[in-house]
């Protein structure tokens, strides 16, 4: 049960597990609930495991934050997190050392910034959990030299070493998943709202995708709208979203059926089909309440 692929809430068994106990509270079977919550705490992250939110410890630790929301904030110990946000840091500061970032990562070799599989995501979930004051300082200090590395569009690189490809507008790549870190962490430091707010400038102007999906597609760039509007109380990003979802309502099933919009390798799936798109129509309903689904919490 500890393979690579398991630990995770999006691309794991333990997501699977996570959501099976949920479903099981909810209908009050508390055999079945007990069954999937015992099978998650089978699932330890190994030695070899990397750090990012797909298949990683950030991931891993997402799900736990996940069945502590629903079942109690003592469902998985704060002390058996905390050693894992301790396990990422080190190895963050270790790859970090090499060059000008407080915290750097690697993913098969590559130092990716997004939220999939890069710096973002590892930070969005970082700042979940209570830092010490070292700790909090190299996470506001990553966001800062990512900030301080934009692209001259004010989009964001997919990896370090990726600083004159400007193509990708996406949650897992570029500045939508990045604004909603960049929200997140305007909560420890009032400048990154601005940067937010930048970075949804990008979206914008350019997330207006060929694919409908929320990995790398309209429906999930339409979030970093809806999370600016949750914090900021603009109007004009709530108009900015509901223009991305109206354009998927009308024009998406027209342009997928004319070969010119993509529907998803999984069309029916969550990440990268008509799933997502089905999420942001819910959302829409109640704007405030939005959330960018297994990321935001």
């Amino acid at each position: 049960m500890n393979g690579v692929r398991d630990v995770t809430f999006l691309c794991g068994r333990a997501g699977v597990l996570a959501l099976g106990a949920v479903a099981a509270k909810h209908v009050d079977n508390c055999k079945l609930f007990d069954y999937y919550l015992s099978q998650f705490k089978e699932i330890k992250p190994s030695k070899d495991l990397q750090d990012e939110l797909l298949y990683g410890r950030a991931g891993y630790l997402w799900t736990c934050l996940f069945l502590n929301k629903h079942f109690g904030k003592d469902t998985i110990p704060a002390t058996y997190m905390g050693d894992i946000v301790k396990e990422i840091i080190r190895n963050g500061r270790k790859l970090g050392k090499q060059g000008r970032c407080p915290l750097m990562f690697e993913w098969h070799g590559e130092r990716y910034w997004g939220a999939a599989h890069g710096l973002a995501g590892i930070m969005h979930v970082l700042m979940e959990f209570k830092l010490v004051s070292d700790e909090l300082e190299d996470v506001k200090g990553t966001l800062k030299y990512m900030i301080s590395r934009r692209l001259p569009s004010g989009n964001y690189p997919a990896g370090e070493e990726d600083k004159k490809h400007d193509a990708l507008v996406h949650w897992c790549h570029g500045a939508p998943g990045i604004t909603l870190t960049l929200v997140k962490g305007s909560k420890l430091l009032r400048e990154f709202l601005k940067a937010a707010m930048d970075a949804a400038e990008v979206v914008w102007n350019r997330g207006l995708l060929k694919r409908l999906g929320i990995c790398h597609g309209i429906s999930g760039n339409a979030y970093a709208f809806l999370a600016l509007y949750r914090l900021t109380g603009i109007v004009e990003y709530l108009y900015r979203a509901k223009a991305f979802a109206c354009f998927l309502l009308d024009r998406a099933h027209i342009l997928m059926s004319m070969g010119e919009m993509h529907g998803g390798d999984n069309p029916f799936s969550l990440f990268e089909g008509i799933g997502g798109m089905a999420h942001l129509f819910l959302d829409m309903v109640q704007p405030k309440n939005a959330r960018f689904p297994a990321y935001e919490r």
